[in-house]
């Protein structure tokens, strides 16, 4: 079967893309897949923004179903959690940036 463990992670090549995920060559014999829900975090519309053919990208092993064989391989769990963008000040907020122009139109409107 496999030389491959469950949290491995590997170097591998793109050698085919599909819609729902790229298919990368772990070695001669063995390939697995990255869904396109495992090649970053956040939404990913289309997987040729972020992958082509012959690329080499770093793989997380995720789960090898034993009895088919199939691979099933991630490359956002080899990169670290985007940073959260910073909050906007309460002042940049929707809500607040409403309110002050309430305001304008209200003495707009009495003048």
């Amino acid at each position: 079967m496999s030389s491959f463990a469950v949290g491995d992670i590997i170097k591998g090549k793109v050698t085919g893309i599909q819609g729902y995920g790229a298919f990368v060559a772990l070695d001669d014999k063995t390939q697995g897949l990255v869904h396109i829900s495992e090649v970053r975090h956040g939404f990913v519309k289309d997987i040729h923004d972020f992958l082509e053919l012959g690329q080499e990208v770093e793989v997380k092993v995720l789960d090898i179903d034993q009895e088919s064989g199939k691979i099933s391989l991630s490359i956002r769990a080899t990169e670290d959690l985007p940073k959260e963008k910073t909050q906007k000040k309460e002042s940049d907020n929707g809500f607040n940036t409403l309110r002050d122009k309430l305001q304008d139109w209200i003495r707009k409107a009495d003048q």
